[in-house]
């Protein structure tokens, strides 16, 4: 269960709050009793993996049709009109 503070309480005591959430802890803040904000630790290890990535774009690109047309002569053709 989040620990669940008001707004002043959340501004005087930020410190001691972010403390908790180094730990694990989540803190909900509220304003006149309605969740405004929540403050949670940071998700390490959740970035994407780059040769997943890498693969998902040679797949892209494998799909895609080679046109006539280089990025160059498309900013060149953009730029004329």
């Amino acid at each position: 269960m989040p620990l669940t503070v008001g707004a002043f309480e959340a501004k005087t005591r930020l410190s001691k709050l972010l403390e908790l959430v180094s730990k694990g802890e989540k803190v909900v803040i509220t304003k006149h009793g309605v969740p405004v904000a929540e403050l949670t630790p940071p998700v390490h290890g959740r970035g994407a993996d780059i040769s997943k990535v890498a693969e998902e774009l040679r797949a892209i690109r494998s799909r895609s049709k080679p046109g006539a047309d280089s990025i160059r002569s498309m900013i060149e053709e953009g730029r004329r009109r």
